[in-house]
């Protein structure tokens, strides 16, 4: 069995609830088998991602036994004399590997968590954010709702609608928007925003639920600290990614000057990153399956994390097979700690899956490989306009600390 072609997709979700975009590839074997992958974020526009991966299929994959991933790791890994972490190449190859454990699943029958160390739990704790749209099984909001990102009585009431659905866990982002300039301080209204909306849903949930507490890098380390002691009180499972990614030393001081635990990792790849924010007090793990280097590799990332007496959590804001191949992981797993799930109506119709969510928790696979097939005609319905919006986009403004929204409100 050798590699022969791939395929790939690039759709736009009508909600924009995941991205703006998902790419998806098709990997077929010269036996037949056809295996299906998701890279995520990449960081160009889709037309170009799409062209990435069948670069990098023709360049690394093309003729190889499925089986031999360590290889095609180290290949792409080190492609263009680079042998280091890489955003851009490391998503790419992680929705390629993703397709190749899905053959292997289907060659050998059998899903594919029982070749990645078989079944360790029997079902998974799942949380979901607050949108600020809902765009799951709870239908669309009351006319008049509040932005559940920046109001607290919104969010506290539409937590409570979660909770109604089997969820144990929320998540809550009140520090937007997301500016590109890196760590700021946040103003006084915005700290006193943030620390209203985690009060009062705790409030409404009281102990049956837990408050993630999610902020995208957006803080410097002194005004994540002023953050964190405004909202101890609330016990929040964690707090995550206080600081930008690249700011190590930041996410130390912050871990080592709260008592909630700092979660991170979605915007980083293979387990050098990894190691590097376990040493630097992240005891809450976040890889995307579809950036991390793939399932192997985040197999590592999760080894690393036992030496740390760390968990993790699969991160997942993208689409129903990255979705799909986190949960396969996640169930072999001993340091499993809760999965990321987007109820979203056009994750079922994009494709065909054979997970199972039951109030809260996600069941174990039953089908050979990853479990999940595309729906073509879905994806030609909504297929990607070449040079359009980034995965994910950053305001592209510097934002201050002087209370300007306090002034505009009060004139």
């Amino acid at each position: 069995m050798r590699l022969e072609k791939v395929q790939t997709y690039v759709t736009v979700p009508p909600s924009g609830i995941g991205g703006s975009f998902w790419v998806f590839v098709e990997v077929s074997t010269d036996d037949g088998i056809t295996g299906t992958g998701e890279c995520y974020g990449v960081p160009v526009s889709g037309d170009v991602a799409s062209a990435m991966v069948e670069d990098t299929f023709t360049r690394f994959l093309e003729g190889e036994d499925p089986h031999h991933l360590e290889t095609m790791f180290r290949r792409v890994y080190s492609a263009g004399f680079t042998q280091r972490p890489d955003i851009s190449m490391m998503g790419v190859f992680s929705g390629l590997e993703m397709a190749i454990w899905d053959i292997l699943g289907k060659a050998h029958g059998v899903p594919v968590f029982e070749l990645l160390g078989g079944k360790f739990h029997d079902r998974l704790r799942t949380y979901s954010y607050l949108y600020p749209t809902q765009t799951n099984h709870l239908g669309n909001p009351a006319d008049g709702e509040g932005d559940v990102y920046h109001d607290g009585d919104a969010a506290a009431e539409s937590a409570l609608r979660f909770l109604e659905m089997g969820f144990t866990a929320i998540k809550q982002d009140p520090v937007g928007p997301y500016s590109f300039q890196g760590g700021r301080e946040l103003s006084l209204y915005e700290l006193n925003r943030a620390e209203y909306s985690i009060r009062r849903i705790r409030e409404a949930v009281g102990d049956r639920a837990d408050i993630l507490l999610g902020t995208h890098g957006q803080m410097t380390t002194t005004s994540a600290i002023r953050l964190a002691r405004r909202i101890e009180r609330f016990d929040p499972l964690w707090f995550e990614e206080p600081c930008p990614p690249d700011q190590l030393e930041g996410l130390k001081t912050v871990a080592a000057r709260t008592s909630i635990p700092v979660a991170a990792g979605e915007r980083l790849t293979t387990r050098k990153e990894f190691y590097e924010v376990l040493q630097a007090g992240v005891r809450m793990l976040q890889p995307n399956v579809g950036r991390s280097g793939g399932l192997w590799e985040t197999k590592k990332i999760a080894a690393v994390a036992e030496l740390f007496n760390a968990q993790v959590a699969p991160h997942i804001y993208c689409g129903p097979v990255a979705h799909a191949a986190a949960t396969h992981l996640g169930f072999t797993l001993p340091n499993f700690l809760i999965l990321e799930t987007i109820l979203s109506d056009f994750h079922e119709q994009v494709a065909y899956s054979s997970l199972k969510w039951d109030h809260g928790w996600m069941m174990p696979p039953s089908q050979p490989g990853l479990g999940i097939e595309l729906n073509h005609e879905k994806l030609d319905d909504h297929s990607y306009e070449s040079g359009g919006r980034l995965h994910l986009e950053m305001t592209q403004e510097p934002l201050d600390s002087n209370n300007q929204r306090v002034a505009e409100e009060l004139n």
